[in-house]
């Protein structure tokens, strides 16, 4: 999909902001290993999802144990808001996945599995980046 030089500016900054943000995590987060957006430019920044990658599903549950899901969220929205994103519900619209959940339930194909995540929140969201390290 085509974004128009509005949309691409608002989706370009998203990138930077979210290149820190993985950046940062990879240090701060136990187990995180990448992250990928999509949105729907139209309905921006309610649209936003962002999906926070870690190896398995055991390292997503021990670190919401350790309460670094809420650090992983903030780093995000801290950077978001460094490029004018202002995010009103951080919580929902930053999710958590595997490799090791793609790859049972996908084949390892990425771009599928978004695809599914996409049509269950909301129809027709977008174009998909990934910040993929």
């Amino acid at each position: 999909m085509k974004l128009n030089k509005i949309s691409q500016k608002i989706d370009n900054n998203v990138c930077k902001a979210l290149t820190i943000a993985c950046e940062a995590s990879l240090h701060e987060v136990l187990g995180f290993a990448w992250l990928t957006h999509r949105a729907n430019y139209t309905n921006f920044p309610a649209s936003l999802v962002i999906t926070c990658v870690f190896e398995t599903d055991t390292e997503i549950d021990v670190m919401k144990v350790q309460q670094q899901d809420k650090l992983l969220r903030n780093i995000i929205q801290k950077q978001l808001l460094k490029v004018g994103v202002v995010v009103k519900n951080i919580k929902h619209q930053v999710h958590f996945d595997s490799e090791e959940a793609c790859q049972q339930q996908h084949q390892g194909e990425w771009p599928q599995r978004l695809a599914l995540s996409i049509t269950k929140q909301k129809p027709h969201m977008g174009r998909s980046n990934n910040g993929r390290r």
